[in-house]
């Protein structure tokens, strides 16, 4: 069975390289100045709706096709909990959760397992709901034109929590509020380094978001939370999110090129901020990098994935680096 509740904060450990978690070291200085001067409103519930807003504007969808959620799981949670559908699919390999959360919820899921280079192509057609990621975790696809597969009757949710790492947001449908049965997802987690906050968000019809507040608990979203969502979306800060795009955009393709180097096999076409590897006849890179101090996602528990395939986060020049040095070590030395 794979471990759908396995994710890449368990594999790290204190004093360790990690290149396990696709998720920014930490928030810039001007949002941990939002965050600090937002702890005076505790005392106060949490009001949603200055937040709201600013993600519709970011958008430019109205405030009553967006839902502000703690982080992209607690969406997936409540899509499992508020939809009823006769047949679910899930697009893999991608994030689990979506997975987790309709089984969790008594759904019965059906998998659609891509083979490499991963891209989608059909699904089902008796399928009413698919969930697919673009760009995908862990293969960074970027899958094009997913607005076909929306239509009357059928729920098409897309997760697009790594989509503020791609240059220009290419292929994003989050504006998309003219297309059936759309549902698109969206975490202000990793680019913002966010992920003790939990804070995202989805965008979807007005009668689908609001089917999906009744089933959310009240003040879901915290007061800090409510306040980083509403300063992520000020243009200046989507502005500085491309900035980082594109500097990751150079950093993962250098780094794709050095592996490769080695022999290690890289998915192509990654848009995301990490890359899917594989060391063919190396199953147990991943324990001996952890022996060298470096933590990376171990692929296995991803459908469709196997032991010898792992997921590395890119990060800077020094860390893609470090890691190279080690996989030498390990794959060519000997």
């Amino acid at each position: 069975m794979v471990d759908l509740r396995h994710h890449g904060d368990a594999e790290v450990r204190a004093g360790m390289l990690d290149l396990a978690v696709n998720v920014r070291p930490g928030p810039p200085a001007w949002l941990r100045d939002v965050l600090a001067a937002s702890l005076a409103e505790l005392a106060a519930y949490p009001d949603p709706r200055a937040a709201t807003a600013a993600v519709a504007a970011r958008h430019g969808r109205d405030p009553a096709q967006v839902l502000l959620t703690a982080g992209a799981a607690e969406a997936f949670v409540l899509l499992a909990r508020a939809l009823r559908p006769a047949h679910a699919v899930v697009v893999h390999p991608q994030f689990t959760e979506p997975e987790a959360a309709l089984r969790a919820a008594g759904h019965e899921v059906h998998r659609h397992v891509l083979a490499p280079p991963y891209l989608l192509g059909d699904v089902p057609e008796q399928a009413d709901l698919v969930v697919v990621g673009n760009p995908t975790n862990p293969t960074g696809v970027l899958h094009p034109d997913l607005a076909r597969l929306c239509r009357p009757g059928r729920t098409v949710v897309v997760d697009e929590a790594f989509m503020d790492a791609v240059p220009g947001e290419q292929g994003s449908l989050a504006g998309r509020g003219d297309l059936p049965g759309l549902v698109v997802v969206r975490s202000l987690t990793k680019t913002w380094g966010l992920a003790g906050l939990r804070v995202g968000y989805l965008l979807a019809a007005p009668g689908t978001v609001a089917r999906l507040r009744e089933v959310q608990p009240l003040w879901a979203v915290s007061t800090p939370a409510l306040a980083a969502a509403r300063a992520c979306s000020t243009p200046e800060a989507v502005r500085q999110a491309q900035q980082a795009a594109a500097g990751v955009d150079v950093e993962r393709e250098r780094l794709a090129r050095a592996l490769a180097g080695l022999g290690v096999q890289v998915s192509p076409g990654s848009r995301g901020p990490f890359l899917l590897c594989e060391a063919p006849g190396h199953p147990y890179v991943r324990q001996r990098l952890r022996g060298l101090g470096i933590a990376v996602r171990r692929g296995d528990t991803f459908p469709g994935l196997g032991p010898a395939h792992f997921r590395v986060a890119v990060r800077d020049r020094r860390s893609s680096d470090r890691l190279v040095a080690a996989l030498w070590s390990l794959l060519c030395a000997a």
